[in-house]
């Protein structure tokens, strides 16, 4: 089983930043796939960003260029820096983790909420 639990959301006024974290547990390694996925009100959730078993990172064309993905495997923790903010940024943000056993697992979510 894999928990992953999510900090550092809140409330940023536009052009801010924050960055998110996500830590791990269970039975992890070191190559699973790790995204952030985001879910307005009354919108389907979102692919942010996804950094790969592999090393390779991808990003919405939204955030492309103002948000970053990172990852410590050594503290089981994956980041998300986001710049720039902007107020169709505002949602609740998702970790998510798919390791190299099949396992899928969603965090439990932080609320980013950007002011105009």
């Amino acid at each position: 089983q894999v928990q992953l639990v999510e900090s550092g959301g809140g409330l940023v006024q536009t052009g801010g930043s924050l960055r998110l974290s996500c830590a791990a547990s269970g039975r992890i390694f070191c190559r699973d796939d790790m995204a952030w996925y985001r879910q307005a009100p009354g919108k389907q959730r979102e692919l942010v960003a996804m950094f790969t078993g592999t090393g390779l990172t991808n990003y919405a064309d939204s955030v492309r260029g103002r948000f970053s993905i990172s990852r410590d495997n050594t503290k089981n923790t994956m980041y998300l820096q986001m710049n720039s903010l902007k107020p169709e940024d505002t949602a609740v943000y998702y970790c998510w983790r798919y390791t190299v056993i099949g396992v899928v697992a969603w965090g439990q979510g932080t609320q980013v909420t950007v002011s105009s």
